[in-house]
């Protein structure tokens, strides 16, 4: 690794950072789709929707926050896309700078705001009764797992914005990520839901996740979910990471 390497990614994080304090719409609108959901499934559809919680906001906030980061990576693709096209990455190149510390800058950046946009719909759930017996440790395991699951993500909005041919190209990727917890255990438990439908709910890992977390913030004893939300996050991270850099190896070369 490039000595300069935690130098220049710091450099370039404060070059990102700067342009998103300087459009603060990006994190609000980030937030405003789920928070729409959370409130359209509390208010309007909460009171049909059978769950064995007394408080649906309860169970369906992980979902929520699942939500929160898929639509929040899309501005990861968007950005690198810009970066791509404006012709910065060759001007990067021509500096004595790691390479890789331009992608690291990209991904942090998503991680910062993705975390802010995660306390904002934690404080609205708040708002809207959200309770959790969760103690310290559980708030950092659920801390924890939500960086891994952005991270994971993120790696994954990499290879759009690298790749895509328009701007919407680089960011349509993410509506199937948005989508995929409604038919996962985020919304409604999944023996609710016809054969099919339920194997495919059961067994993809937004379900693990969900579970894992909703077990942390009722702080009850936390099952084999978590394992299953940890291979699950863990090997998307590695497998979008390694694939996203031979594509930036071959796009710089």
């Amino acid at each position: 690794m490039n000595r300069h390497f935690f130098g220049d990614t710091a450099v370039l994080l404060g070059r990102s950072l700067r342009h998103i304090s300087r459009s603060p719409d990006t994190i609000i609108t980030t937030a405003i789709m789920p928070i729409a959901f959370m409130l359209l499934f509390v208010y309007v559809f909460g009171g049909a929707i059978q769950t064995g919680s007394d408080n649906y906001v309860n169970y369906l906030l992980p979902g929520i926050l699942l939500i929160t980061v898929a639509s929040g990576i899309s501005y990861t693709a968007y950005r690198l896309f810009l970066d791509m096209k404006s012709g910065i990455f060759e001007r990067f190149q021509s500096m004595p700078i790691a390479r890789s510390s331009v992608l690291w800058a990209h991904v942090l950046t998503s991680l910062v705001a993705n975390l802010i946009s995660l306390v904002v719909v934690v404080l609205v759930a708040l708002a809207m009764g959200f309770r959790s017996g969760a103690g310290v440790l559980a708030w950092l395991a659920v801390t924890g797992i939500m960086m891994l699951f952005t991270l994971a993500l993120t790696w994954l909005a990499v290879i759009p914005g690298l790749t895509a041919q328009s701007v919407d190209g680089a960011s349509a990727f993410s509506y199937p990520l948005v989508f995929l917890p409604f038919i996962s255990s985020a919304f409604v438990p999944t023996q609710s839901m016809p054969g099919p439908v339920r194997a495919f709910a059961e067994n993809q890992p937004v379900t693990a996740i969900v579970n894992t977390i909703r077990d942390l913030f009722a702080h009850q004893h936390v099952g084999g979910d978590i394992w299953i939300a940890l291979v699950w996050c863990a090997g998307l991270l590695v497998v979008a990471y390694g694939v996203a850099m031979t594509i930036y190896r071959r796009v710089i070369s």
